[in-house]
């Protein structure tokens, strides 16, 4: 990447740190995040829609053309056409530049925001886009009293807010750098996350990790139908595909499912803040465990998760669940109290014959008995198994534990299982450890190779998993390296030897000295 580029996005995370050190005050940082991305957005959305416009006008020989100056009047007649094109539609007066030049004088700013959200998400009702774009101001409250006390005081933060988000450089639209919108993204989720601990960490993969999946499914793959991620969160998982294999490659376009609504709502900010177009994206709100929202999308040919860990789910509570094709092959439900195997179950039902999936796991599904260990069994007499990659600890934003990898194929060449021992895989950045490019490469690149490297990787037969109880820990089969010194005994009993006589000869001297000093 070159320099101007390093130094220009350097600048923004500059800036957007700055806000949101003036502007959060009594507001938590994880719920102040939703106040800067959810303005971040309604800039994109103006920009977005206002360049396309102007665009279009000055191919059509009107040079001097700008949609922001137009009269509202006038606009509406182009309403039909956007909605049906981007998706949405925002009058003039409604667009983030004329707000926010009109914000220090409106006494009223909290209500007109509240209108214009209200507009932009209602201009997309009983269309094709409405469902991506219902709800997607939820939580941008702008009366919330964590802006402030009174009605002023919070209209002073607003105005505080919509100039900070202003400022920010995010280039011109027409200009291609439109992905300053998403990197402005991406650095809050990362910035907020490591502050909030479990609280915000727990929706967000750093992108490290993101990388790492994403490139172990699609190996030898230019392209791919569609993406598919069963608890997706903001959805930055989904994204590094758009960024590794361009958007315009995954064919089909990227799926989702988030439980959480607020960040539910962030998936599908992030997907337009990342210039993945309404028809292009299909993010489910709900349980995907028991409402599972993409039936008629399966299967898909790249899967990639950090699903929670060890979370409750209905289990064998609800009856329905042991006959779903998604569970009922391993003849065992995952148990209540661990829904961790019910995300694998689920993802390997849906994912095609040519696919693979890459799901970070718990390391404790790997080697408990029960329902879990029968879940194992099914999983390696049927071949499913690809590879198991254990990974460093503190990766993840919440919790210092070190997590694995399990990538599952339906159509393996060998009745095999690749075990890769990638702990010590990262550098140390202040109390967690990150993966750099050639951590990922290495990493990659011994998946590829499927060969035995002393203490990192080892090609293990389906029957010795087997033999050992089906445990698919990466250090029953890879032996731990011994980093501490060699030492050879021969050798320091001669040092020894040698220091004894030194001493002895030293202390004989010293006797003679004190002889000899005694007799003077």
């Amino acid at each position: 990447m070159d320099n101007k580029k390093e130094t220009e996005r350097a600048e923004l995370h500059r800036i957007i740190w700055n806000i949101a050190n003036d502007l959060r005050g009594s507001v938590d940082g994880w719920d102040f995040k939703q106040y800067v991305l959810g303005m971040l957005f309604y800039r994109y959305m103006s920009e977005n829609l206002a360049a396309y416009i102007d665009r279009g006008e000055w191919e059509a020989g009107n040079k001097g053309f700008s949609y922001a100056s137009v009269s509202d009047e006038e606009a509406e007649s182009a309403r039909e056409d956007m909605v049906k094109t981007r998706g949405f539609f925002i009058l003039p007066s409604q667009l983030f530049y004329n707000v926010r030049e009109n914000a220090p004088n409106d006494e009223n700013l909290n209500e007109t925001l509240e209108k214009v959200f209200k507009a932009i998400e209602g201009s997309s009702i009983g269309t094709a886009s409405e469902d991506d774009f219902k709800g997607l101001f939820d939580d941008l409250d702008v009366n919330s009293n964590k802006l402030g006390g009174t009605v002023q005081k919070r209209n002073e933060m607003l105005v505080k807010l919509l100039d900070g988000v202003g400022d920010m450089k995010l280039g011109n639209y027409q200009d291609n750098t439109i992905d300053a919108f998403g990197d402005a993204y991406e650095y809050l989720m990362g910035m907020y996350a490591s502050n909030a601990g479990k609280s915000g960490g727990e929706y967000y993969t750093p992108q490290e990790v993101s990388e790492l999946l994403t490139r172990l499914t699609i190996v030898g793959k230019k392209e791919v139908n569609k993406v598919y991620d069963p608890a997706c969160g903001s959805g930055s998982l989904l994204l590094k595909f758009a960024k590794i294999l361009g958007k315009e490659n995954v064919r089909q376009g990227f799926f989702g499912q988030e439980i959480n609504i607020t960040t539910y709502n962030l998936c599908r900010i992030n997907m337009f803040l990342h210039d993945i177009d309404y028809d292009k994206f299909d993010i489910a709100h709900w349980d995907t465990l028991t409402e599972p929202a993409h039936m008629d999308d399966e299967p898909f040919e790249a899967i990639v998760s950090n699903p929670p860990y060890s979370i409750k789910w209905e289990g064998d509570t609800n009856p329905v669940l042991i006959n779903d094709p998604r569970f009922s092959p391993a003849g065992v439900l995952a148990p209540k109290s661990k829904a961790d195997m019910a995300f694998i179950m689920h993802s390997l039902s849906w994912l095609a014959t040519n696919g693979a999936a890459a799901i970070v796991c718990f390391p404790g599904i790997m080697y408990r008995g029960g329902a879990e260990k029968k879940i194992r069994q099914y999983l390696i007499d049927n071949n499913y198994v690809d590879c198991i990659i254990q990974l460093p600890d503190n990766l993840f934003y919440g919790t210092s534990i070190a997590t694995c990898i399990m990538v599952l194929k339906k159509s393996k060449a060998s009745n095999d299982t690749l075990f890769i021992d990638a702990s010590k895989e990262c550098v140390k950045v202040t109390n967690n450890n990150k993966l750099t490019q050639e951590n990922i490469s290495k990493i990659v690149s011994i998946f590829t190779d499927r060969v035995d490297i002393e203490y990192v990787s080892r090609l293990v037969p389906n029957q010795e998993i087997k033999d050992n109880e089906y445990d698919l820990s990466v250090s029953q089969y890879l032996e731990q390296e011994d980093t501490r010194e060699q030492i050879d005994i021969k050798q320091l009993n001669v040092e020894i030897e040698r220091i004894v006589a030194k001493e002895n000869e030293l202390r004989f001297q010293i006797e003679q000295i004190i002889k000899e000093i005694g007799s003077d």
